[in-house]
């Protein structure tokens, strides 16, 4: 694990630490892909970790005067689904935020941190590179811009150096003549990483109604993830579409087309042949969509987002300088706690082992089953997942907490009541996902309440007990005020 982790709070802070260090020492934000690459040594010799989340200012989503749609370093993919700016001009990308993980882990993880990871099959990537988005990289002898489609140098590979840090990614807000859409093809409704996807960005002649069959494609950009070692564009397909009417026959050629491009392979998720012909039907699904103004057919009008009743996080400006043995000063369950070991642990350990707080589970310790969720500054994430010195001056909610004055929570109560509790090592992490939604929604719906437990894992009940007692609770709730 690390042996050194500071908590900045400015660019330039983290610039001249990188310079120092090099490549022993990773900027950290979200660390959902970080610390499970350190942890089964697929990026060996880190030996520093650089926290971003206290510079203040840089979770922001912006439009500039030029149409441009900024996004900060530490814009999270719950940010994105969140947005009203990223779903009205820029659908894509919402729709592929919400295929990250589940509502835990869109908490930490951030854009960029799924960008510089350069997996083939991560979802972000597909709609920006569509989109013509760039990144920019700041180290202390400069800064460049470099567009997105030049960023990947083959799987997991990029041209960033070890001194540099992506501070902004950028694209043209979509104009009332685009139309967009995102399809993921996995293995399972959430955590599941792409068997293939796809991204469409059409550009028409002039004006376009609701429905923008037959009018006239000026251009096109089709992208594809998970089908050749990097996101690729579907070139042969997209000059097909320029200066095309947009119909079933165009659709049904750019599809084979687009399916000409990929490169796929086989591995424990699909065959390349099944890859292959999933190409041309979600190709062909996105189009279709766009053709027909159904593109946002299914995106929920509200997401859940598990950030509770204030809807976003707080930003904490304080800066901390630590080594194994320095102190991690934290406020759990509005106790102050001062940890002296544990800084080269998750946040479940510490929690576990340092605050004997055993309520938070360990089930998988890779952000997969939701067993040890917590919230961490009002929202909810996978502790796994979390450096346990992003701790320090941090408010930490676990399940110990829930109850107030001695009562059980209603979400508490209802598990009882209902026998939503079985074998019980899932329940800490449904009753703290139960607990966040009911306070970003007094009355959620069937499906809200299945967005919001899609990070727990349970293998005893089947759900219908556990979505049971969280409209119990629900009820309860709202009748006694």
């Amino acid at each position: 694990m690390w042996q050194d982790y500071f908590s900045v709070t400015s660019i330039d802070e983290a610039l001249q630490i990188l310079a120092e260090r090099g490549e022993r020492a990773r900027i950290i934000a979200g660390g959902t892909d970080l610390i499970l690459e350190i942890e089964r040594k697929v990026r060996s010799g880190i030996e520093t970790l650089i926290d971003v989340t206290r510079i203040p200012q840089m979770d922001q989503i912006l439009l500039d005067e030029k149409g441009v749609i900024h996004l900060g370093p530490l814009v999270t993919h719950s940010h994105c689904v969140a947005s009203p700016l990223i779903r009205e001009r820029a659908f894509p990308l919402a729709q592929a935020a919400i295929e990250v993980g589940v509502p835990q882990i869109r908490n930490r993880g951030t854009v960029a941190g799924n960008l510089i990871t350069a997996s083939p099959a991560n979802d972000t990537i597909v709609p920006l590179m569509a989109l013509d988005a760039k990144v920019t990289l700041r180290s202390l002898s400069g800064e460049r811009v470099v567009p997105l489609n030049q960023f990947y140098t083959g799987v997991r590979g990029t041209v960033m150096r070890p001194d540099e840090m992506m501070v902004d990614i950028s694209f043209a807000a979509l104009q009332s003549n685009q139309r967009g859409a995102f399809i993921k093809l996995g293995l399972r409704r959430a955590q599941a990483i792409s068997l293939v996807s796809v991204a469409v960005v059409l550009t028409f002649e002039g004006e376009i109604g609701s429905r923008p069959e037959g009018a006239l494609i000026r251009q096109a950009a089709i992208t594809l993830g998970a089908v050749a070692p990097t996101v690729i564009h579907a070139d042969e397909a997209e000059a097909y579409l320029t200066h095309r009417a947009l119909d079933e026959e165009a659709i049904g050629n750019a599809a084979s087309l687009a399916q000409k491009c990929a490169r796929p392979i086989d591995d424990v998720r699909g065959s390349k042949d099944y890859r292959m012909a999933m190409v041309k039907v979600i190709t062909s699904r996105a189009l279709r969509a766009i053709m027909a103004g159904k593109e946002r057919e299914g995106f929920p009008a509200k997401p859940i987002t598990l950030w509770g009743r204030d809807g976003r996080r707080p930003m904490l400006q304080q800066s901390a300088y630590h080594r194994r043995g320095s102190p991690i000063i934290a406020k759990i369950n509005g106790k102050e706690y001062t940890f002296t070991t544990g800084q080269h642990k998750t946040l479940l350990r510490l929690l576990r082992e340092e605050a004997g707080l055993i309520g938070t589970k360990e089930g998988c310790d890779e952000g997969e089953c939701g067993a040890c969720t917590v919230f961490l500054d009002g929202m909810a994430v996978m502790s796994c997942l979390v450096p346990a010195v992003r701790a320090h001056g941090a408010e930490i909610v676990t399940v110990e907490g829930v109850a107030k004055a001695g009562e059980l929570h209603p979400v508490q109560r209802s598990f009882i009541e209902r026998g939503a509790v079985q074998c019980g090592y899932c329940t800490p992490g449904f009753v703290m996902s139960a607990v966040k939604l009911l306070e970003e929604t007094s009355l959620p719906t069937r499906s809200e309440i299945e967005q919001a437990i899609s990070g727990n894992l349970c293998r005893c009940t089947g759900y219908y007990k556990i979505v049971q007692a969280i409209e119990g609770a629900c009820r309860s709730m709202v009748a006694n005020g």
